[in-house]
């Protein structure tokens, strides 16, 4: 593994994707890229006792599904890394106790799939692992009651407000990727800026100008422009975020074209469902990786893409207090993939 620039890291021995599960609810069941997906649940309790413990299951789930497609042993595993938005990351954490399987936990808030795999990828590479599982999760009604307020009050949301996605995506990686495989390339370590955003229901104000610096970031360091990738993939600005990030890289000089970046939030749901600025949460960008983009790769439909994790680094309490909101972002490139 080498450093290039400022914030990017290049993966001398590339690790491969070896296979990927993506799990959905039932709202998410019922978007535009409802095909795409492993698992559509038929309700958001999994028969379980409280929604926490099903968004737990869900990521049990779907690590168990993306060790049997690429033929992992929960023994042969050698470490799992995640994280949600819940305290402590229980859903994650409970789901390794379960699966007995070395855990690394992160928070990264809704950035924390790109930075499973920007970390993993490390590993790998540097010869630390020869595999590990990547996985985010997250749940409509968990993280409303910890950031919000509890789904049974039934509190209106404003039109910027964003739908936390009851999602979950787990990659396993292999290492030393042959060249038909989708691997990872390189991944960029964003900065975490502030410009002032303290509306916790604007996520896409407060994380595009972090989405924005990585992205240019990562640009700069491999002497690259955004042609020379299929898609450019953000996690969940929504569309009014998507938008604010057009903007900036116009105020930047950046010339990115409108058909080359996507925004998994803006594409998880449709305006006809209710969403209102689209989907977010750290399951978000996981499922649709996992999911749509992912398996479009394997088809030969995308070569290179640049997924873009971003995250709201907010707790109630900093909220409460009157402090702004920051935003985070990871950047990795995948390649390849074709089957």
């Amino acid at each position: 593994m080498s450093r290039r620039g400022a914030q990017t890291f290049v993966y001398d021995r590339p690790p491969a994707v070896a296979a990927h599960a993506s799990i959905v609810g039932p709202k998410e069941g019922q978007g535009p890229l409802a095909d795409w997906f492993d698992v559509i649940l038929p309700d958001d309790l999994l028969g379980r006792k409280s929604w926490e413990q099903a968004e737990s299951e869900m990521v049990r789930q779907a690590a168990v599904r993306a060790m049997n497609d690429a033929g992992l042993s929960q023994e042969a595993a050698q470490a799992m890394l995640g994280g949600d938005l819940n305290n402590q990351i229980i859903s994650s954490s409970f789901a390794a106790r379960t699966l007995g399987i070395p855990f690394l936990g992160l928070y990264g808030a809704c950035s924390t799939f790109a930075e499973s795999l920007l970390l993993a990828s490390a590993l790998l590479s540097g010869g630390y692992l020869d595999n590990a599982l990547c996985v985010a999760s997250s749940h409509f009604c968990t993280a409303e009651r910890q950031f919000r307020s509890p789904v049974e009050l039934g509190n209106q949301k404003p039109p910027q407000a964003s739908r936390t996605a009851t999602a979950c995506g787990c990659a396993a990686l292999t290492a030393n990727a042959s060249p038909n495989q989708l691997r990872v390339l390189s991944g960029t370590v964003g900065r975490v800026i502030d410009l002032q955003i303290k509306d916790a229901n604007h996520m896409g104000a407060a994380m595009a100008p972090a989405v924005c610096a990585c992205i240019e970031a990562h640009l700069s360091d491999l002497d690259r422009t955004p042609r020379d990738y299929d898609l450019i993939a953000t996690g969940d600005l929504g569309w009014i975020g998507r938008n604010i990030l057009m903007e900036l890289f116009h105020h930047d000089g950046v010339d990115m074209p409108d058909e080359t970046l996507v925004d998994c939030g803006a594409s998880l749901f449709s305006q006809e469902q209710d969403a209102h600025a689209g989907g977010s949460g750290c399951g978000c960008v996981a499922a649709v990786s996992c999911g749509w983009l992912m398996k479009r790769m394997e088809r030969g439909e995308l070569k290179r893409v640049l997924l873009v994790g971003s995250g709201a680094m907010f707790s109630p309490t900093s909220t409460q207090q009157g402090e702004t909101i920051p935003g985070i972002a990871y950047a990795v490139c995948l390649e390849g993939g074709e089957k």
